[in-house]
């Protein structure tokens, strides 16, 4: 046992190096200046009611950040997330309002539809080997056609509502779509945390979450060594598709309507939250956590610019200059991860 615990070659990686190695550590650094600066500047922004009011947006984005971020460590993107939202809002008001179906039952066939989408994303990734890019690009069309020409059939405008006169709406709003008591503070921000907790989990502590970083860093010495990956990769798509359901059902119960182009462009904010939280595009890397602490980053920018009387347009620059400092600090930060496992 001595001298097993003297072997030389076993070295001994110190807290401080294995912090520096961590996906998220960027983002945490960024997260506090940009909130000790709004912070400093107005003390609405620090104030109760105003966390509550920038952890509104970053809790929503945040679901979707954490399920983009598992995809992209798996090595692929799905550029349709954002439109799926939609969908899974336009189904649930739709049949509701329109067909009269119970609230939770039109919930619970949304979610059917998203999980068919996402198997079918995953399935053709897998099958024909294109870029997962060009595949989610062609789903994402397909919805917003679909979410467009559906809507404008059944209504004749591009809106569904009516959604607060269905039945089970109020329980159902309560448990995805309120508030948490008289404090302010949105539902969505408690699915925001258990979404983060289990895909932490799962990528920390189980088989499934070795066999995500393993095709995500290298697929072909991954099926090498017995990982199913075509069945990991069409669980991610998946996922990500829960995960859209999650947040279209929660925004359709809280504004009872949406709009037929719902969710259009949201994909790309999906896609920075997870870079800014340590995420590469080239897979096999990142954080869960981290892709949570970008979509605080994104709710604190998106309400401090409006605190503090800025024009809302630098919000846009301000999200390019954080892809690309976040870019730069995750490439700085892999370099040294593989410089202390050497």
């Amino acid at each position: 046992m001595s001298s097993l615990a003297a072997d030389e070659r076993l070295g001994d990686v110190g807290r401080m190096r294995r912090l520096l190695v961590r996906p998220e550590l960027g983002a945490v650094v960024g997260a506090i200046a940009v909130f000790v600066f709004f912070a400093s500047q107005s003390a609405v922004f620090r104030s109760v009611s105003g966390i509550a009011n920038w952890l509104d947006p970053a809790a929503t984005l945040g679901i979707m950040a954490v399920a983009i971020a598992l995809l992209m460590i798996g090595g692929e993107f799905d550029l349709s997330a954002g439109v799926l939202t939609g969908t899974t809002g336009l189904v649930l008001v739709t049949l509701s309002t329109r067909f009269g179906l119970n609230v939770w039952s039109a919930m619970l066939v949304g979610l059917v539809v998203a999980l068919a989408v996402g198997f079918a994303n995953g399935l053709i990734v897998t099958r024909t080997r294109l870029p997962s890019f060009i595949v989610t690009l062609g789903t994402f069309l397909m919805l917003q056609g679909i979410n467009l020409g559906v809507t404008k059939m059944i209504t004749g405008t591009v809106q569904v509502s009516g959604l607060r006169k269905a039945p089970g709406f109020e329980s159902a709003r309560v448990v995805f779509g309120g508030t948490i008591g008289d404090s302010g503070f949105r539902v969505a921000i408690i699915w925001w945390i258990l979404v983060t907790a289990v895909a932490t989990w799962v990528l920390m502590r189980s088989r499934a979450g070795n066999w995500i970083f393993a095709v995500g860093g290298n697929e072909q010495a991954a099926r090498a060594v017995g990982v199913p990956a075509a069945r990991t990769k069409i669980a991610l798509f998946m996922t990500t598709a829960f995960a859209a359901w999650l947040v279209g059902s929660i925004m359709a119960l809280r504004f009872t309507s949406v709009q037929a182009n719902a969710g259009i462009g949201q994909e790309f904010i999906y896609i920075i939250a997870a870079v800014i939280g340590g995420c590469l595009l080239t897979g096999g890397y990142g954080s869960a956590i981290g892709a949570s602490i970008g979509a605080v980053i994104f709710g604190m920018a998106d309400k401090g610019i409006v605190f503090l009387g800025w024009d809302a347009d630098w919000f846009m620059f301000f999200l390019g200059a954080m892809l690309l400092l976040a870019t730069l600090a995750n490439r700085m930060v892999r370099r040294y991860a593989e410089e202390v496992k050497h």
